[in-house]
């Protein structure tokens, strides 16, 4: 693509600043924005504190599932006698289900509706959970499954609810919506170790306490059952996304800075066990970390839109990300708090611009829609593979050093697909009526 192309693609988006910037506070992709009759609904919600309420409960269950593991994953190896590479495999699953279950998540909503789809998938996570604390590494592996599907169809679905329902309030809902899924991680990764060993250092009860919030969440989303919002008729199509180098870049940038996220969530505390912390400080830097990417997760979307275009506040939230992930794995363990602050900045950074990068790159929402469900399916799928490579390279070396290849190998690729994710373009494709 020559420099003049360039520019001309560019215009739409330089001319519309304010219109776009705008719609950065709504940065919830609706999952069926294809489907006029539910957009063109406004469903009375009777008791919207309720609503409220049951959206905050089940936000706080996307992530401890996920978080969880990472500080017991180390004894969990040594009970059931996993190596490295199975404990990689076991960080890997519930990624990669992120990535292959997304796309059925509007199918399902359109049979049979988002609310029922969320209640009955908060139930497959609560099984997910019960199954991997209870029936031995069969159980573990299936539960990571479960769970992961179940956790990849709600994160699509749950978005979706927030813009149609309180569509005027969608930048506060968005904050509220990032707070509980930050909140939810932190709270699993850090309290996780000392409920296994309140209940007699059993990682099992550690690991199954976390069906009680899923379960509460289901109960206090019961009543969404009985609202109605109208048919669900697919009204538009995109096409061409697949054909899309841009769309491609969106997708490489999302999966790679996932990848990196979830290493995090799954090999981090393990990674500082073996620099002599105990399990419970481990997973208290964890926690510490996520709690930080709140700050930068609000902060980066906006600073991002003061520019001409994302690309220069990529580099730099990456340059947080890997700064941080270096530093926790071979700085003095003397300063590790602020490494695993730089790490918190980076990363809650890297992943709002992903999502920024969605409505950025789009002309309308019928394609951000298309464009987020490209994105979270390769993109997870593609993420999956940063944890088990993880847990091979230590299988093989027997100890952390070498990872930090991994690190910088998935980071300048991140970095290489954000800087063609972050100019001023949109994609080339168009929503058509069917």
């Amino acid at each position: 693509m020559n420099l003049e192309t360039e520019k001309t693609m560019s215009r739409p988006e330089a001319i519309n600043i304010p219109k776009r910037t705008a719609e950065l506070e709504e940065l919830l992709i609706d999952a069926e924005a294809d489907d006029e009759q539910v957009q063109q609904s406004h469903p009375l919600v009777r008791r919207p504190w309720l609503l409220l309420l049951g959206l905050v409960l089940v936000a706080l269950n996307l992530r401890p599932a996920l978080s969880s593991m990472a500080p017991l994953l180390s004894e969990v190896s040594n009970s059931l006698g996993l190596s490295a590479a199975q404990a990689g495999l076991l960080t890997t699953l519930p990624v990669l289900c992120l990535g292959l279950f997304a796309p059925l998540a509007p199918v399902l909503a359109r049979r049979f509706g988002a609310e029922r789809v969320v209640l009955g998938i908060l139930l497959t996570l609560a099984a997910g959970i019960i199954l991997r604390s209870n029936f031995g590494e069969i159980g573990l592996f299936a539960g990571s499954v479960l769970g992961g599907a179940s956790i990849g169809i709600i994160g699509v679905l749950l978005p979706g609810i927030v813009k149609r329902d309180f569509a005027k309030h969608a930048g506060t809902m968005t904050g509220v919506y990032t707070m509980a899924l930050c909140l939810g991680a932190a709270t699993a990764a850090g309290s996780t170790v000392p409920l296994s060993e309140h209940f007699d250092h059993s990682w099992a009860m550690g690991l199954g306490f976390w069906v009680i919030p899923a379960l509460v969440a289901a109960l206090f989303w019961l009543p969404q059952i009985g609202q109605k919002h109208g048919a669900h008729n697919v009204a538009y199509r995109v096409r061409g996304l697949l054909r899309d180098p841009l769309a491609w870049q969106v997708t490489l940038y999302m999966g790679l800075q996932s990848s990196l996220a979830y290493i995090v969530f799954g090999w981090l505390p393990s990674i500082l066990i073996g620099r002599g912390l105990t399990p419970t400080q481990a997973g208290l830097v964890l926690s510490g970390s996520v709690i930080i990417q709140l700050a930068s997760s609000l902060a980066a979307p906006w600073l991002a839109t003061r520019g001409k275009d994302q690309r220069l506040a990529i580099v730099v939230v990456m340059a947080l990300t890997l700064g941080g992930l270096f530093g926790c794995l071979y700085a003095p363990i003397e300063g590790l708090w602020g490494w695993a602050i730089l790490l918190g900045l980076g990363q809650g950074g890297t992943f709002s611009l992903a999502l920024t990068l969605i409505v950025l790159r789009s002309k309308d929402s019928h394609v951000a829609a298309n464009l987020s469900s490209m994105s979270q399916g390769f993109g997870y799928t593609l993420a999956s593979m940063g944890p088990f490579a993880v847990g091979v390279v230590h299988d093989w070396t027997g100890g952390w050093n070498a990872v930090g290849w991994i690190f910088g190998i998935v980071g300048a690729g991140a970095i290489l697909a954000g800087l063609g994710a972050g100019r001023a373009l949109y994609v080339q494709v168009e929503s058509e009526k069917v």
